[in-house]
């Protein structure tokens, strides 16, 4: 697989884990190295997205420019520009490693894809951000009308 295929895959589990933990994003990466060597990284979607995103910073040569990257991006996680900007600065880590890059890939073919339960509307392939919303139930995360209020 070409390393920006691979890198397009990667980007929305790390905004997803940027748009979730903001700044702290490198403090709960740390947390999900030491997770995943004690074999208990979250298997949800910011689960595997600190997990990705760590592996790619551990590539010393590229870390400043990815840093900066995520920055902007937990800055303004709607910016299409500052998210472009990060999937290069992870395609250009993953170009300059192919051992890097392999590794990446068996983890994306680990990472449970995101899949929403019966009755949900998924949009794919698609960044949403600011407000989003979720019909129905996403794992085990269910949506449902509260009682109107008496």
């Amino acid at each position: 697989m070409d390393v920006a295929e691979v890198a397009a895959q990667v980007v929305p589990y790390v905004t997803a884990a940027i748009g979730a933990l903001g700044g702290a994003v490198w403090t709960k990466t740390q947390d999900a190295v030491v997770d995943a060597a004690a074999g208990s990284v979250a298997d949800g979607v910011v689960g595997w997205g600190r997990r990705l995103l760590g592996r790619v910073a551990e590539r010393e040569e590229g870390r400043p420019a990815l840093e900066s990257a995520v920055a902007d991006v937990a800055a303004d996680p709607a910016d299409q520009d500052a998210v472009a900007v990060l999937r290069v600065r992870i395609r250009k880590a993953l170009a300059a490693d192919p051992a890097l890059a392999a590794d990446i890939q068996q983890m994306l073919a680990a990472a449970a894809p995101i899949t929403a339960g019966p009755g949900s509307q998924v949009i794919s392939g698609s960044y949403i951000g600011g407000d989003a919303f979720q019909i129905g139930s996403a794992g085990s995360v269910s949506i449902d009308r509260r009682p109107p209020s008496r």
